[in-house]
């Protein structure tokens, strides 16, 4: 064994008790907290020699009653078991089962009665309002078209197989359903129905209408947590071909290709979807204004059918209106040329002909350079009230303008900032495919945080500070009775907004700016989504990808950020200022005092700079300290080079919990200033206090720590020296006076 003896001088290195009565393991590695590596994930992130995913083909056929407000469908899944297991039964979702009477949400949800509150609101929060929604299915079928045996279980279906679904072989179901539609207005769901009274109109966003399987992965087994409402989704990967039903004058946008335009829509409209294309410049209006309000201005009786193919996809979903208006433009990525896309009605108009499929554009555009380059054909933006939801390449938005057509720049800031975020999520989770229902961050953050750099990029008028640590401050030092760590799942969170959306983004806006710098964080982060791409990620293998790329140790900021409810305050605690004391003895003379420093009494807890400097001496490195060493240090010269300059040791106390790297700012008397930055490890020997020295050659007037508010500390009242009440000091300090 090497042994190595030093000497610590007191200012250089503090030297601190190990036994805190508080102490939380803040720096020790996250193995007790991740599931141990195997065959399927390894420890670098990546997916094992062994992984697997299931996959599930849908045959759809859909249909669209607009007078009695009902969807109904047959569909024909072919599930693949991927797995190494033998499966004796599956489970398929049945998510529009949430809004059945009596259903789990309603039963498991605290409600009182509140005098005095609006009736729609207060209604729907005590479930008062009696719909007979939910699925009515009609037949589970096999592959021979017998029936199978199945049991209902809230929002989960388990389909009971008469042989088990071996290793390697697939299956085929048959299901047969309809449910009836939910206006939007009145629970605004996820999906459902918009009706324009002025026309006697209706716009359609349909999701979740058909049972769909869930996920069976090498994680949880099978995922049939039950669908509540704030956790979302998990899905397999397939590919889809679909057929929707829809009166004659509607438009419909969808998943997918359109398979059949020249069935579905005029010569002209077809010539310019075509022309769509190859127009990079600029939309092309593929159905007009006029030709909207035309299709307004009477219903016909007759059903269109269009068709749409989309492969390698976790889910389906489409929008049908005869008030559409639709516009699209082509986009290049890498070698991809998808169109984006948006339908909207007239009352979107202007701002959704002038922004919506901007914002497409320059979304696909900016997450391909951050991820991986957009895979699919289109990306659409369907213009819906008080919305913002994501699916394989289409998304619904709102962002209204008022009945003149104008707006603010509020309105055009938000429904700029929607679309980002939820054309967005076409990268995640839909095509790096995260359990949403688990883990509602590894989605949401991720996206947030990305919606936040295109907006910083390209959109910097309509950029705010949400998703950044500043404005995560109110969230994460507010009452710890409504904060849930990060890693909760979402049904048992009380502020989702911040906990899975702001918090994520904000911790890896620091990761980003503070911790690994742009260009490794950037690095790193699109390897994880190329490494992840068209597969199904968890926490662990996030963490692992980012610090296995990176070289850079981040249990610390995982454990402190993800599974903490700790927040960052670091006092600037106390500021000494000292320099080497001079006096007419010899150099040699002034090394030989004792050991311990002679510093002025009473001066340790200073309010500014105007008492001078503490004096200090170095003493002579006794003999016993070289060890075997025959040379012997010039401790002379070691003094004289240093012997004029400052030395400024700064105290800082860890009041949050949470620890956080420091940026202190340094201005000198001249009015220059310089920033130094110390990693948050600095923290790993005491997490409540620790100290640092500067030296510079000039003399400071003030200190700021996180002048730029870049950590999201909660208090900056005891962030600077001299304090705010030593403002007037400082000022006369630094004009000279």
């Amino acid at each position: 064994m090497k042994r190595t003896r030093c000497l610590c001088l007191f200012f250089l290195i503090s030297t601190v008790s190990a036994q805190q009565s508080d102490w939380k393991a803040k720096f020790e590695p996250l193995d007790d907290v991740l599931p141990t590596p195997n065959n399927y994930r390894l420890g670098s992130g990546a997916p094992g020699p062994d992984y697997w995913q299931q996959r599930a083909d849908y045959n759809i056929k859909v249909s669209l009653d607009e007078t009695n407000q009902v969807i109904a469908g047959e569909e024909v899944i072919t599930y693949f078991n991927n797995s190494p297991n033998d499966l004796s039964y599956l489970w398929i979702q049945l998510d529009q089962n949430v809004r059945k009477n009596e259903n789990f949400d309603d039963q498991s949800r605290s409600t009182s009665v509140i005098d005095s509150t609006f009736a729609k609101f207060g209604l729907v929060s005590i479930q008062g309002l009696n719909y007979d929604f939910g699925y009515k299915i009609e037949y589970v079928r096999d592959g021979n078209n017998k029936n199978l045996t199945h049991r209902i279980n809230n929002t989960m279906m388990r389909v009971d197989l008469p042989e088990p679904l071996r290793a390697g072989t697939s299956t085929k179901l048959s299901l047969k359903w309809s449910y009836k539609l939910n206006d939007r207005m009145i629970d605004y769901g996820r999906s459902g129905y918009e009706y324009f009274p002025e026309d006697d109109n209706y716009v359609y966003t349909i999701a979740q209408f058909y049972p769909r399987m869930a996920v069976y992965d090498d994680f949880n087994g099978w995922q049939n947590r039950q669908f509540v409402g704030s956790g979302e989704f998990a899905l397999t990967f397939g590919n889809y071909d679909v057929e929707i039903t829809v009166p004659f004058d509607h438009i419909v946008a969808a998943t997918g290709t359109l398979s059949n335009p020249a069935a579905t829509l005029s010569e002209k409209q077809e010539a310019r979807l075509n022309q769509a294309r190859k127009s990079f410049d600029k939309p092309i209006i593929i159905v007009t204004e006029n030709e909207a309000k035309k299709n307004e201005a009477k219903r016909s009786a007759a059903k269109k059918t269009w068709k749409f193919k989309a492969e390698n996809v976790r889910d389906f979903a489409f929008a049908s209106s005869r008030k559409f208006i639709w516009d699209a433009q082509a986009v290049r990525v890498g070698e991809n040329t998808p169109l984006a896309m948006s339908f909207y009605p007239k009352e979107g108009n202007p701002l959704w002909e002038k922004e919506s499929t901007l914002a497409v554009k320059n979304t696909l555009e900016f997450y391909s350079s951050r991820t991986i380059d957009y895979p699919y054909p289109v990306a659409i933006s369907v213009h819906a009230a008080n919305i913002g939801m994501e699916y394989p390449m289409i998304c619904f938005n709102f962002g209204r303008p008022n009945p003149d057509g104008t707006y603010s720049t509020q309105k055009r800031s938000g429904m700029i900032g929607v679309i980002i975020h939820e054309v967005g999520h076409n990268f995640f989770p839909m095509i790096v495919n995260s359990d949403e229902r688990q883990w509602a961050w590894m989605d949401e953050g991720l996206n947030t945080f990305l919606e936040k750099e295109t907006k910083r990029v390209l959109y910097p008028d309509v950029l705010s500070s949400w998703g950044t640590p500043k404005g995560m401050v109110p969230y994460m030092s507010g009452d710890k009775n409504f904060i849930r760590p990060i890693m909760t799942t979402p049904d048992q969170v009380t502020q989702l907004g911040p906990n899975a959306y702001g918090k994520p983004s904000a911790a890896l806006t620091l990761l980003r700016e503070v911790i690994m710098g742009p260009e490794l964080f950037d690095d790193a982060f699109k390897k994880y989504s190329e490494t992840w791409a068209f597969k199904h990620p968890k926490p662990a293998d996030f963490f692992r990808a980012m610090e296995d790329a990176s070289s850079v140790d981040l249990d610390w900021f995982w454990r402190g950020w993800f599974y903490t409810t700790d927040y960052v305050d670091v006092s600037l605690s106390n500021v000494r200022w000292f320099k080497i004391r001079k006096d007419e003895t010899k150099l040699e003379d002034r090394l030989n005092v004792d050991n311990t420093p002679n510093l002025s009494e009473g001066n340790d807890q200073q309010k500014d700079f105007s008492n001078g400097p503490e004096r200090f001496s170095f003493a002579n490195t006794p003999e016993q300290y070289y060890g075997e060493f025959r040379g012997r240090a010039d401790e002379g010269k070691m003094i004289t080079d240093v012997e004029n300059k400052n030395f400024y040791e700064l105290s800082f106390e860890n009041k949050g919990g949470l620890v956080s790297p420091l940026i202190v700012n340094f201005q000198f008397t001249d009015g220059t200033n310089i920033t130094k930055k110390i990693p948050a490890e600095i923290w790993r020997y005491n997490e409540t206090k620790v100290s640092k020295v500067f030296i510079f050659e000039k003399e400071v007037a003030r200190i700021d720590l996180d002048p730029e508010e870049l950590t999201g500390d909660a208090m900056s009242e005891n962030n600077s020296f001299p304090r705010v009440e030593e403002e007037s000091k400082f000022e006369e300090l630094k004009n000279g006076n």
